[in-house]
């Protein structure tokens, strides 16, 4: 039987590295695909050189192993994967923009604002309590606002009733 396995070595490590990368599809992250590339780079060469031994051959996948590691390593760290929503987690980033009310006066460059149904500690111009403010940073636990003011249509110049009428 041992000598049947030492003879199939290479076909043993193809069969470890096809099984660490479906553990791959199972698990989070990337990393069993880099073992699983070394232990396939082993299958290939005791398949190549049969004569290679047990030594030999675990040498060789820790070896490609690490290699294919420190490669992946570096491919992913200059190759990030963009999110789609880099705000997901963090609640203070998705904030900026908001309209807020103004529930303590801001005075003196400090207040508190509502912000959905919770209250924020808030810098920014001295403001009253109701009124209209959006957020434009968030600096630690703190949001900073700034005032909105009322929108105006900008609508073309009308002429009064009194150019309206014909002088005569």
């Amino acid at each position: 039987m041992s000598d049947w396995l030492s003879d199939q070595a290479g076909y043993v490590w193809l069969i470890i590295a096809a099984l660490l990368a479906i553990c791959e599809l199972l698990i989070p992250g990337v990393y069993l695909t880099f073992i699983a590339l070394g232990a396939a780079a082993t299958g290939i060469l005791a398949l190549v050189f049969p004569e290679l031994g047990a030594i030999g051959q675990f040498i060789s996948f820790a070896a490609w192993s690490t290699v294919a590691v420190v490669v992946g390593k570096r491919w992913y760290g200059a190759n990030p994967v963009p999110s789609a929503d880099p705000d997901l987690n963090n609640r203070a980033a998705r904030m900026i923009g908001q309209s807020v009310t103004v529930v303590e006066p801001i005075s003196g460059g400090t207040g508190r604002v509502r912000v959905g149904d919770g209250e924020w500690p808030a810098e920014g111009p001295d403001l009253a309590a109701g009124d209209k403010a959006r957020i434009v940073a968030v600096r630690g636990g703190v949001v900073v606002v700034e005032a909105v003011k009322a929108i105006e249509a900008d609508l073309p110049d009308q002429p009064r009733d009194d150019q309206t009428q014909s002088k005569g």
